[in-house]
């Protein structure tokens, strides 16, 4: 495997509210969402949503609503976000492999999260911020869009569930792939 022609893809989502958090809460990740694309061909070469268990936090029905993702999911699904980090470097050579997500939320949550929680940071350097990039390169649609709406500039289906985050790296994928034709 050359690992320049592989990218990591990452979407997060995390605990969230329709108004605040509720006292003693805060936004913490629930799943990692991750795919590895081959950066020559687009064609996602595996793909995981992982699961995370909050510290301290639960999941709302907002968030519910949103995501698709319960708490009863996490309570049975869910690892410690330091497990988490270990699949990504495991499965998917995270520390040593481009990255990429749609706009810098992920990488500042990954960031936080992992000096919140004193765990290594499991990405490497190099991030690409799709959404940036695509605004850059599109003819017509020159100012930064959602993923939803770039898939739709495209003429390409918004497959899966939006806001799940496993569903959301293999459509980013899709971006980055056609940014990536453009260059």
């Amino acid at each position: 495997m050359n690992t320049t022609d592989h990218i990591v893809i990452i979407d997060l989502e995390a605990t969230c509210w329709n108004d605040r958090p509720p006292r003693g809460q805060q936004s913490e990740i629930i799943e990692i969402g991750v795919c590895l694309m081959d950066a020559k061909t687009g064609t996602v070469l595996q793909s995981e949503g992982i699961l995370v268990k909050p510290r301290f936090s639960t999941v709302s029905p907002f968030c519910t609503e949103l995501t698709s993702i319960t708490q009863q999911m996490l309570d049975d699904e869910g690892v410690m976000l330091e497990d988490a980090f270990d699949i990504l470097r495991a499965e998917y050579n995270s520390e040593h492999l481009t990255w990429a997500s749609y706009g810098n939320y992920d990488m500042n949550m990954l960031q936080d999260q992992s000096a919140k929680f004193r765990v290594d940071y499991p990405l490497s350097d190099g991030h690409i911020n799709v959404k940036t990039l695509f605004g850059q390169l599109h003819p017509t649609v020159r100012k930064s869009v959602g993923m939803a709406r770039a898939l739709s500039a495209l003429n390409f289906t918004l497959e899966g569930t939006h806001h799940r985050g496993v569903d959301d790296a293999r459509n980013i994928a899709k971006i980055l792939y056609w940014c990536l034709q453009q260059t």
